[in-house]
């Protein structure tokens, strides 16, 4: 069986590692793809502290997070041709190596220029650590052992969104924020020890011709999907269509996208190889991928804001609320990669998508009363049907593809899933920005100067101001800011509400893509299929 994309020679049972070795490989592979994985959450808990450190705005910080994104989505389509045209191990430890380098680049930062640029460089050098993890494994274990292997790997995926603002948190608030950056150097080289002992050498072809570089394709898909992400991270911001920044944005992204589309499917050595499309599994499964990814992504971000602006929780505090929900997450991937495989791929997704719009809509029941108890179950079951989800979405996508296409169908699946949490988190904050504005509007038309429990709200708190030594006059503002907070408050928690409901729709509407994928029952594929 030949290997994806050395074209080996070697007999199956050569070609496969065995025993220990190949639960190496996958720990190796695992622990690449968790460090870029745990770097796109681990910063966002610290942006205050960086803000007043390098002395930038809230637009200007926000690049941090942005940049990153940006270099993720670029690289990750271009993984399967690098690691064609350099070897896979070569590529993926100079990925290691070049991520950890950039890391320390990120925590010596002495400006908000310096530390934008290693963030960059960062997401580019970490971009191929996730999708050609998986693609190793897919080529590393055989069909009947896919699910455990995966199992592996989502470990780190799902939980890796939930660890970042834990450790975060608490490695910013004890060290510093520097040290979100430090702690990987570490670890990684922990990584890139473990690569160069337990990857599989990459074979020698020294007749094999040097790939030409698809240069007008590597630049479109730069500026198509470097376009559209920052669309995506400041269009909220910015008033989407109202800034004509975010409108040459959009149509950027749109004529890039058909350009390089067209120049993919016309060129005889693309950059991207598109046709791996013509899989009707990972078509499909490449849109249910930007599903889960708004469920993965999206809620993750909607949970720290709810917590953090209602609940009034600190950054730690918000980190070890989603802990719980990351630790069954853990546990079920575990028990899904001994079960699927036995049990049709579609039934598991779907009961995971109506699990998680069960869960959704009952949390848009929350009130003012709402605390961490009563949030800690339905966090911790949708660790659960996440997992149900993503493990056989996985196998049903990429399990009936040809070898020879799993890295480039790999790339475009992992790409997916992060534009889907990029569109989610855009989608739920606008939806989040403007049902705030309804309904505080629908409140404020009943506190009025005339309504009778309205005088009596404020009287009251007037009272209460006066009673701690104000004069009546400040009294009087105290009590009318002490209104005005509590109607914003009201308005939040309502915006949340339909939030919720947003999310459980989304999981629902989409339930009939499931037709179009594949049992995700590992038959082996062969180069015909």
């Amino acid at each position: 069986m030949a290997s994806a994309t050395t074209k080996s020679s070697l007999s199956p049972k050569q070609s496969l590692p065995a025993g220990w070795l190949k639960w190496a490989i996958a720990l190796t592979a695992s622990l690449g793809a968790m460090l870029e994985v745990i770097d796109t959450s681990i910063v966002n808990v610290a942006l205050t502290d960086i803000q007043a450190s390098v002395g930038a705005t809230i637009t200007e910080i926000g690049w941090v997070v942005t940049g990153y994104a940006i270099a993720n989505v670029i690289i990750i389509p271009l993984t399967a041709w690098l690691g064609d045209a350099f070897g896979k191990k070569r590529y993926f430890v100079f990925s290691l190596i070049g991520f950890v380098i950039a890391s320390v680049l990120c925590g010596l930062a002495g400006n908000l220029s310096a530390l934008i640029a290693s963030r960059i460089l960062q997401g580019l050098l970490g971009g191929g650590l996730l999708a050609k993890a998986q693609s190793i494994l897919f080529e590393t274990f055989p069909p009947e052992q896919q699910g455990v292997a995966q199992a592996v790997f989502g470990v780190g995926v799902i939980a890796g969104p939930a660890i970042g603002p834990t450790l975060g948190g608490y490695l910013t608030d004890t060290l510093g924020w520097r040290w979100i950056f430090f702690i990987n150097v570490p670890v990684g080289i922990v990584a890139v020890l473990m690569a160069l002992l337990f990857l599989p050498a990459d074979e020698l072809q020294p007749d094999r011709p040097i790939p030409q570089v698809d240069w007008w394709g590597i630049g479109l898909l730069a500026i198509a999907l470097g376009s559209l992400q920052t669309f995506l991270e400041e269009g909220e911001r910015d008033g989407w269509f109202e800034s004509h920044v975010i409108t040459l944005l959009a149509i950027t992204a749109s004529v890039g996208l058909l350009l390089f589309i067209w120049r993919e499917l016309t060129t005889q050595q693309p950059a991207v190889d598109l046709r791996v499309l013509r899989h009707r599994s990972l078509a499909a499964g490449s849109v249910y991928s930007a599903v889960v990814g708004m469920g993965l992504y999206g809620t993750l971000f909607v949970i720290p804001i709810y917590a953090q602006t209602v609940l009034n929780y600190t950054a730690q505090q918000t980190g070890l609320l989603i802990m719980p929900g990351a630790l069954a997450s853990a546990v079920t991937m575990i028990v899904m990669g001994k079960v699927s495989g036995k049990i049709d791929a579609r039934v598991l997704i779907a009961g995971g998508s109506i699990f998680i719009a069960v869960i959704m809509f009952n949390l848009s029941h929350i009130n003012p009363n709402t605390g961490q108890e009563a949030l800690f179950w339905p966090l911790l079951w949708r660790g659960v049907s996440v997992v149900m989800m993503f493990l056989p979405l996985s196998l049903a996508t990429l399990g009936p593809l040809p070898k020879a296409d799993i890295p480039a169908g790999s790339g475009f699946y992992n790409l997916t899933r992060q534009l889907g949490g990029s569109i989610g988190i855009a989608l739920l904050a606008t939806v989040l920005d403007r049902r705030q504005a309804f309904h505080r509007a629908v409140l404020a038309e009943h506190v009025t100067p005339y309504d009778p429990q309205t005088q009596e709200r404020i009287s009251a708190l007037t009272g209460a101001m006066q009673s701690r030594g104000a004069d009546a006059a400040t009294a009087h503002q105290q009590a009318l800011a002490l209104l005005n907070q509590t109607l914003d408050g009201q308005s939040m928690l309502l915006a949340f509400e339909d939030l919720f409901r947003v999310v459980g729709l989304i999981f629902l509407v989409t339930l009939p893509l499931l037709l179009l994928l594949g049992r995700g029952d590992r038959k082996v594929p062969t180069a015909g299929h």
